[in-house]
């Protein structure tokens, strides 16, 4: 079942999208549920590229599920559509991520598990293979919640893989960061990758990851390794990832705004979601998306940009939205 909510408004010389709030109510007996996006923004694809775009999320989705239906955990499942997505360079984290305006990606992740209320974060990673699961590592092993950068020898402490700075790099983010700086380019130049989950024992996990945005200043972080602002769960609430333009997400604290309305104003999720879209994106002339899940497996992607990479499961079929 799907509702579409709010109206489009004109900002400067371009109109912003109204948010497209999708809900999905779970049509199988399956007890977990799971949506994953691959980026919001407003670039029109080449019928080529939208198989390509598919697949990926198809298999991402596919790798998430997998760990669900197998009994494993919301955190676990999120942790492996992401690293699936990280590892695709059609999108915009781990390999073929965003590169700063010095050639290099500075790739940030954040995970957050709903049953303990942990969390986890890398800012800037440079040696990390999987960025989502060094953001898991920060949770799991250590007392912090954010890590900056952490040293190939910390990422190997932890038991993860570790890639030269250079792996990440791909020729076609190099040609697009030089567009940029020549100014031969403009448009959207952000995009992240996530994915909320439910899981039979009925615990809630989110987790997101990103290059950031192509030609950003070295050192410049968005929204998605800070907790409530690009991700959120918490068990019996909602699980949450961003997408879109970071420093908005940020100052609108976007995800938490979401929980909070549905914990303290008794929003049902549709309406929390439509209402924070409006008011800290729409309104003040910004542009994004999120994913979420309540405890009933009930969904939500909402996005008031052009469009929103997702897929997620309705009854027996796997929908990809491009």
């Amino acid at each position: 079942m799907s509702t579409h909510m709010s109206a489009a408004r004109a900002v400067g010389e371009e109109n912003v999208q109204p948010p497209a709030t999708l809900t999905l109510h779970r049509a199988s007996a399956d007890p977990w549920a799971l949506a994953i996006h691959g980026g919001a923004g407003g670039r029109i694809l080449e019928l080529g590229e939208q198989a390509d775009y598919a697949s990926g999320l198809r298999e991402a989705h596919a790798a998430g599920e997998a760990v669900l239906s197998g009994g494993g955990s919301a955190l676990e499942a999120c942790c492996a559509a992401v690293q699936s997505l990280e590892e695709n360079p059609l999108f915009n984290a781990g390999r073929g991520a965003a590169l700063a305006k010095d050639g290099r990606a500075e790739l940030d992740a954040s995970v957050m598990d709903g049953a303990s209320g942990l969390a986890g974060a890398v800012l800037a990673s440079q040696h990390a293979k999987s960025p989502v699961r060094a953001a898991r590592a920060v949770m799991e092993h250590t007392d912090h919640v954010m890590i900056v950068d952490p040293p190939a020898e910390l990422v190997r402490e932890w038991s993860l893989e570790v890639a030269d700075p250079e792996w990440f790099v791909t020729e076609r983010r190099l040609a697009q960061l030089r567009r940029l700086l020549d100014k031969s380019e403009s448009g959207p130049r952000h995009g992240t990758v996530g994915a909320v989950a439910f899981d039979a024992n009925g615990h809630l996990a989110a987790a997101t990851s990103t290059g950031g945005i192509s030609a950003q200043d070295v050192g410049r972080i968005g929204d998605t390794p800070v907790i409530g602002a690009g991700t959120y769960a918490r068990d019996g609430l909602a699980a949450l990832s961003c997408t879109g333009e970071g420093e908005a997400f940020l100052r609108g604290v976007e995800a938490y705004d979401v929980a909070a309305r549905m914990r303290y104003a008794g929003c049902d999720l549709p309406s929390a979601v439509a209402a924070t879209i409006e008011e800290t994106l729409t309104e003040k002339g910004s542009s994004g998306g999120l994913i979420a899940v309540v405890p009933t497996g009930e969904m939500v992607i909402a996005h008031n940009s052009p469009m929103m990479f997702s897929a997620y499961r309705d009854g027996a079929e796997v929908r990809v939205h491009l």
